[in-house]
């Protein structure tokens, strides 16, 4: 990416680097300020004095320039950061001119900081080490010997520009995902507040015209059914609307996607056959994506075995529970129940669809399914364990 073009556009990073700026801004008045004050006093040390006074004046007319142009955002482009640096370059390539081949300490000496460090706050540790290799390479370019204190000014130049450029990059990392943290706290406390109001009023209002409408006779009864589907439909849009923002957060943070669990069972109201009723908890259920998945293939795979064993027309129930330590799933219907021996049977013929679908399904990922049947129908129960495979704690 070239140096001109900006990664970091959002808000929270360039307050960042505002910050840094107007920090950087105090640190160029006192370097200019001492700038002048050791011309001042080594002036006997240049052979061209007056040359060497209009150079410093012209750095000093820059610091001003520089701290009007970096003090907006907008302003801070790549020909600012480049004529920064070379106006520093120049200066350090001035000294043998002004102050003899056996000078030792440039015109500048430390004034070169400011462009070092403008280049690590607005490009971070690649702006740092350019300027910092530009800036080192000028110094040693000038002197006809390297001592052991121009080593040492040379060592921290090339240094601390790609360290202050990485420190700057983490405190924007750090400050965009605070950003993203408080937006979604704050869409959360909204999202539950509006299930909350949804939840007292309209979902119980929807549930007792479900349960009296039938008393009023066949138009009671119709509209109690509609009711029932508008319940069912305002749950499934809350608990997406609530799956929807932490989901998107893990993408763009880019750790492991959740998903309400409570959302994709619901799902499978849509199923042609059996007809499925499900009920989940109001509050979101989140559930790693790969297990999610594989729970809700194995709730699949026992609503297959329903249509097919008992009839397309056949109704079954999906019952989702959230319990501390683990999620259990209950799928039931009031079909004729498994024959004693079926299970067996069919295993031994090597037809492991239940084995294969339902149990090994769970058995990997730590948890079990458990199955009663009778003359009262089929109940399976699958239980996951919460942990840090499988289920956010």
């Amino acid at each position: 990416m070239p140096l001109g073009q900006r990664s970091w556009t959002a808000a929270p990073a360039i307050a960042v680097e505002d910050r840094l700026v107007r920090a950087l801004a105090v640190l160029r008045v006192v370097l200019t300020l001492n700038l002048v004050g050791l011309t001042l006093w080594r002036v006997d040390s240049f052979v061209r004095p007056w040359v060497a006074v209009a150079v410093v004046g012209v750095l000093v007319a820059w610091t001003v320039v520089a701290l009007w142009a970096y003090a907006e955002a907008h302003r801070r482009v790549a020909g600012l950061l480049v004529v920064d640096l070379l106006v520093a370059v120049g200066a350090l390539l001035s000294s043998p001119l002004l102050k003899g081949e056996d000078f030792r300490a440039t015109v500048p000496g430390f004034w070169v900081v400011g462009a070092l460090m403008a280049w690590a706050v607005h490009w971070r540790w690649p702006g740092g080490l350019v300027a910092s290799v530009a800036l080192c390479a000028a110094d040693l370019a000038v002197r006809s010997q390297v001592t052991q204190a121009n080593y040492g000014n040379v060592f921290l130049l090339m240094v601390g520009g790609p360290i202050v450029g990485y420190l700057v990059g983490s405190l924007q990392e750090m400050a965009t995902e605070r950003d993203r943290a408080e937006r979604d706290a704050a869409a959360a406390a909204e999202r539950a507040r509006l299930a909350r109001a949804v939840h007292d009023g309209v979902l119980q209002v929807l549930a007792l015209v479900q349960r009296r409408g039938p008393e009023l006779g066949p138009e009671g009864a119709e509209l109690g059914r509609l009711a029932g589907e508008q319940e069912a439909g305002l749950r499934t849009l809350i608990r997406r609307q609530d799956a929807r923002g932490p989901a998107s957060s893990a993408a763009a943070a880019g750790v492991a996607a959740e998903v309400d669990l409570g959302v994709a069972l619901v799902a499978l109201e849509q199923r042609p056959a059996p007809r499925v009723s499900v009920a989940t908890p109001g509050d979101p259920v989140p559930v790693a994506a790969h297990p999610a998945a594989e729970l809700v293939a194995a709730v699949g795979a026992c609503l297959d075995n329903v249509a097919r064993h008992v009839g397309d027309d056949a109704s079954a129930w999906v019952l989702l529970e959230a319990l501390p330590d683990r999620v259990v799933v209950s799928v039931r219907d009031e079909g004729p129940g498994i024959a004693p021996g079926r299970l067996a049977e069919a295993a031994a013929e090597g037809r492991l669809g239940v084995a294969a679908s339902v149990r090994e399904r769970l058995a990997e990922l730590g948890g079990q399914a458990r199955l009663e049947t009778g003359a009262h129908g089929t109940e399976w129960e699958l239980e996951l364990p919460r942990g840090p495979r499988t289920l956010a704690t």
